[in-house]
């Protein structure tokens, strides 16, 4: 996936301008940067929930610029947002029925990687924990061959332990040759994860490059949107 020259907001309030960002394929990119960056409204605009004002999104090579999120879901791109993207009111295997293409791919993908939740297809999603339901919106993107996966702050408010464990489903998913954009609060743990990473600040691209290029103090200044 490339979005070239992407300019995007809200009403009058433009929050992202002229980005660059590549997810290669088989690659990890870690997306960064201080809070109000425009990290969350990135992946909106590159899963189709937002139109962008200007600039081009390609999939697989192909211009899908302005195309609707269930066109770019069809297509192969799958966003697990901020906030646990579960249905509450419904059991966990209805949810796992939405997202799924059929109750072989269920069966064959997603319970062996999450056992935890095949112990609770009867309950309902919203009486899950936190960490319970994180994994139930992390396990759409096992559901099938996706081009580029879009991670939105999986870890946010989860217990460490749960959090070591979101990030070796992430392993799994990066081993498995799927190519994952992840924005991320543990930047150390994002950062031992990733190939590239880019730095958003302001709406801009401050740093592109991979891992080892971008030192710690940089890190921390660009991360906590400190001055340099």
């Amino acid at each position: 996936m490339r979005l070239t020259g992407i300019t995007a907001g809200y009403e009058d309030t433009t929050v992202l301008r002229g980005v660059d960002l590549t997810i290669p394929d088989n690659a990890v990119v870690a997306l960064l940067g201080p809070n109000g960056a425009g990290k969350t409204t990135l992946l909106r605009v590159a899963s189709g929930l937002l139109r962008p004002w200007s600039g081009t999104i390609e999939l697989d090579g192909r211009d899908v610029t302005g195309q609707p999120s269930h066109a770019l879901a069809a297509a192969g791109v799958c966003h697990v947002p901020e906030g646990r993207g579960v249905f509450p009111g419904l059991t966990v295997d209805e949810n796992l029925r939405l997202q799924a293409p059929s109750r072989t791919a269920v069966a064959e993908r997603v319970l062996p990687a999450f056992p935890r939740l095949g112990e609770r297809l009867t309950q309902r999603a919203g009486s899950l924990s936190g960490g319970e339901q994180q994994m139930l919106a992390l396990a759409h993107a096992y559901t099938g061959r996706h081009s580029a996966v879009l991670l939105d702050e999986v870890s946010m408010g989860l217990a460490p332990r749960i959090v070591d464990e979101i990030f070796e489903h992430l392993k799994v998913l990066a081993a498995s040759g799927t190519s994952l954009l992840l924005v991320e609060q543990y930047v150390k743990r994002a950062l031992e994860l990733a190939d590239y990473v880019y730095v958003l600040r302001r709406g801009q691209i401050e740093f592109a490059g991979e891992p080892w290029q971008l030192g710690t103090d940089a890190i921390l200044s660009s991360y906590l949107g400190e001055s340099s």
